[in-house]
């Protein structure tokens, strides 16, 4: 019989008219870098009707959607779970042989690990990391300190929670503050390079505000920045080729910063930011050092699976892992810049082959079989 794949997913809402077209969460200045390109998607741009103006930034559009159903169809029944409030009840009909999830959640420094933990809580397998793995890799902070213990090299930084933390940081500027649990690029911004106290202090202030969340302030890593997509588990664990960013392609003026401006606003099916290099055109010894750092970050959280790693090299050339996304963005279209479809790309693998090749992966660790070698049959 046909193996039965639970599709777990966050839909993101288009943005009412009148509230979407938001540019910046920067106020309006002389400064400020240039507007975004038209032909923005309305489920893309910031929202003035929110509190949080790029709330719905991690979840996916119907395409995204789509697509990863036309991939797992090839390898059984796949029945669309949305992880909305009626998402228990609809799994626990449903009781699929396991779950591919690609849902991130709402609310909370906990939200990636819901899904997981219902699919746990009822006793269906899924794919990808579980709950504490997720937990830990989207709270900045605990990522960074685990790393650190694995001996993963990774950026110096303080939890600011207040003002007076803000105030209070012994680190050398420039710093870089983002939010401590979040992803997609929420509450990164051409302000988030921070050059003086004055300025933390302000950027600090304005994310504790918005996101009602610690603050991640880390030492400023000037260098190369790269992406690295990795898949399987254990000693088969591998990264396909890595990406990096060609920050001389954002609109002039812009800091070398790959926020939500560079990749929601500034980049659009019309005119996308020439931003990514891939395979990364560098010699192999910094390939080798960038590699190592993320498949040591992968295991030093116990990912599952895949995950998507950033890394920036520090002044001297060092590569420091940044952040680990055990969820990874895969938009579908080639001319979106998402990094893991580019980099299975570059590897020999177009879209529907990643999806089913972490499928297979996902399901091979579960029940020691091949999904692919059954479709095969």
């Amino acid at each position: 019989m046909a193996v039965r794949i639970g599709l777990a997913y966050n839909l993101k809402p288009e943005a009412p008219a009148t509230a979407a077209g938001a540019t910046s969460d920067s106020p309006p200045s002389s400064d400020d870098p240039p507007s975004p390109a038209p032909g923005v998607s309305a489920a893309r741009t910031l929202r003035s009707d929110l509190e949080q103006p790029d709330l719905y930034a991690e979840w996916d559009e119907p395409a995204t959607i789509d697509a990863v159903e036309r991939a797992l169809a090839t390898l059984g029944e796949v029945i669309r779970l949305e992880a909305d409030a009626q998402f228990p009840a609809r799994l626990a009909a449903a009781r699929p042989d396991f779950v591919f999830n690609i849902a991130e959640g709402l609310y909370g420094p906990n939200r990636e690990g819901h899904v997981p933990a219902i699919c746990e809580f009822l006793g269906v397998p899924y794919h990808a990391s579980d709950p504490l793995a997720l937990a830990l890799a989207l709270h900045k902070g605990r990522a960074k300190e685990i790393m650190a213990q694995h001996g993963v090299p990774t950026a110096p930084f303080v939890l600011a929670r207040s003002r007076d933390d803000a105030r209070n940081v012994s680190l050398p500027f420039p710093l870089f503050a983002k939010p401590a649990f979040e992803g997609s690029g929420k509450g990164v911004s051409v302000r988030s390079l921070c050059h003086n106290r004055a300025d933390l202090v302000a950027q600090v202030d304005h994310l504790l505000a918005t996101y009602r969340q610690p603050v991640l302030v880390e030492t400023w890593l000037p260098g190369q920045e790269f992406t690295v997509a990795v898949i399987g588990n254990g000693d088969e664990a591998r990264c396909l080729p890595l990406v990096a960013m060609r920050f001389d392609t954002l609109p002039a003026g812009a800091p070398p910063i790959y926020g939500y401006e560079a990749k929601w606003l500034w980049d659009t099916l019309s005119n996308p930011l020439d931003i990514y290099a891939c395979p990364a055109p560098v010699d192999e010894s910094l390939a080798d050092a960038v590699r190592a750092a993320a498949l040591a970050a992968y295991r030093a959280l116990d990912c599952r699976d895949w995950c998507r790693i950033d890394v920036r090299c520090d002044g001297a050339g060092n590569p420091m892992v940044v952040e680990l996304n055990p969820l990874p963005g895969i938009l579908p279209d080639p001319r979106d810049n998402s990094c893991f479809p580019k980099a299975a790309r570059a590897a020999g693998m177009d879209y529907d082959d990643l999806i089913r090749t972490v499928a297979d992966i996902a399901w091979r660790r579960i029940s020691g079989r091949s999904l692919l070698a059954g479709a095969a049959a």
